[in-house]
């Protein structure tokens, strides 16, 4: 009907009608966008909900030797463990192997090879990961024997877990299952007191236990990764394979990135298991920058891929609702966190003839204090917020620490992949493995 025919009460009425279809057209695109993000965000819980029931949980932190917890701050010690088995102690698979390429269930043990105290603030503010050197020559409690008891570090789980099989089955206890996983909590106890006194009776709030085989499959569900190198560098025993600068590395290759201790293609080039514990920190920082960026926490399909790998691979306490963990933990997800290794006093001899790091105790659990307990700075200056052995962008790597020679050279494997180059990115560089490596950007190391 033309509208200039139309009497006025038709107009109107014709008008009405308009806006009630318009508003209707409305409301159902509204409720379509609405609908959406409800099953987005409803898959987001689900996959949350999943994987914080389908984790392995441990009733290890009740059998720990906890001081008292003084303030609303968490600690989370992440246990990295250097077993080539899985969480029931079965081999891995052949592929699994192949992929790790370190061994198979024939070699390593239930050393904690990596240790790292995360300490994230109530209030939000900046997170703090303090690296263990494996090596550090400690006392370790929690193993049979009693006070006295010394020896590297990493050793506490694998000792604890050890001892405590060897008493069950002497008790009659049957060599199943149960009997190992109650093994694994002596071995997880141990460890958490062992780090907790060493590092000044901190209290631990909760703990994290990862294999070789639960890194790897995370790597693979996040891969490629941009990571950075100082230099180009090659090592036959881990597989790693390195160009300068940044480049993205797939799973396999990742294995390699945070597994490598030495050089085998230049004798010259000192690296050392400091410099992997670097290496392991700039790795997270890589992982984080790469998240953040790419959006994955909004990427459903992704995201429940990377949850299905850490659900299904790792072991926590039972107290840890990582739903609650995610939301405390921004400060980390949004890359405000800095890196710390603890420092030596330099490295020695064992009774036993093993290679181990001198610690002075007094530096260590007064680097700790600082590190958790900061004094607050009085006046800043031009020059707040440097960082130890960080520089700019485009700087040159400085003199790295004195550490042991590297081993003799040998022949670059021949069949190594060598990584694809990665798109510009803001980089750190970092000359060595001491100082704090912040996060925010992609760290350039050795």
């Amino acid at each position: 009907m033309n509208q200039g025919t139309m009497s006025l009460d038709e107009q109107l009425n014709h008008c009405n009608s308009q806006r009630r279809r318009r508003r209707r057209i409305t409301l159902s695109v509204l409720a379509v966008v609405v609908a959406a993000a409800l099953i987005a965000v409803g898959f987001v819980v689900v996959s949350l909900v999943n994987a914080n029931n389908n984790v392995m949980r441990s009733g290890a932190l009740a059998a720990v030797h906890q001081v008292p917890k003084l303030g609303k701050d968490t600690n989370i010690l992440v246990m990295g463990l250097d077993s080539r088995v899985d969480e029931m102690g079965q081999p891995l698979s052949s592929e699994l192997y192949d992929a790790l390429d370190a061994g198979d269930q024939s070699v390593g043990g239930y050393n904690a090879n990596v240790l790292m105290l995360i300490h994230i603030p109530a209030d939000g503010s900046k997170a703090t990961a303090i690296s263990i050197p494996r090596d550090d020559y400690v006392e370790l409690s929690g193993i049979p024997g009693g006070s006295g008891t010394y020896g590297k570090i990493k050793e506490a789980y694998g000792d604890a877990l050890s001892a405590e099989q060897t008493a069950l089955l002497a008790a009659g206890k049957p060599n199943d299952n149960t009997t190992y996983q109650q093994a694994r909590d002596a071995g997880r106890a141990a460890e958490i007191d062992t780090v907790s006194a060493f590092l000044g009776n901190v209290h631990v709030d909760n703990f994290v236990e990862v294999t070789m085989a639960a890194f790897y499959e995370v790597a693979q569900a996040v891969a490629p990764i941009t990571v950075c190198t100082l230099n180009a560098t090659q090592d036959t025993y881990s597989g790693a394979n390195f160009t300068a600068g940044l480049q993205q590395i797939d799973a396999k290759q990742a294995m390699a990135y945070v597994r490598q201790r030495r050089d085998t293609s230049d004798p010259s080039y000192a690296f050392s298991d400091l410099d992997r514990e670097r290496r392991q920190q700039a790795f997270v920082v890589d992982v984080i920058h790469q998240l953040k960026q790419a959006g994955t926490f909004t990427n459903i399909p992704k995201m429940e891929t990377v949850l299905n790998a850490v659900s299904s691979n790792i072991v926590v306490n039972n107290g840890l609702n990582l739903i609650t963990l995610i939301q405390q933990a921004t400060s980390i997800t949004g890359g405000n966190i800095a890196f710390t290794t603890l420092p030596i006093s330099g490295f020695g001899t064992a009774p036993n003839g093993e290679s181990i790091n001198l610690v002075n105790l007094p530096q260590v659990q007064a680097t700790v204090q600082q590190l958790l307990a900061p004094a607050p700075v009085a006046s800043p200056t031009a020059g707040a917020g440097a960082k130890a052995g960080a520089s700019s962008t485009t700087a040159a790597p400085g003199t790295a620490s004195a550490k042991p020679s590297a081993p003799a050279t040998t022949a670059a494997p021949a069949t190594a992949t060598v990584p694809t180059k990665a798109p510009a990115d803001a980089t750190t560089t970092y000359s060595d493995w001491t100082g704090s490596l912040a996060g925010g950007t992609i760290p350039c190391v050795k």
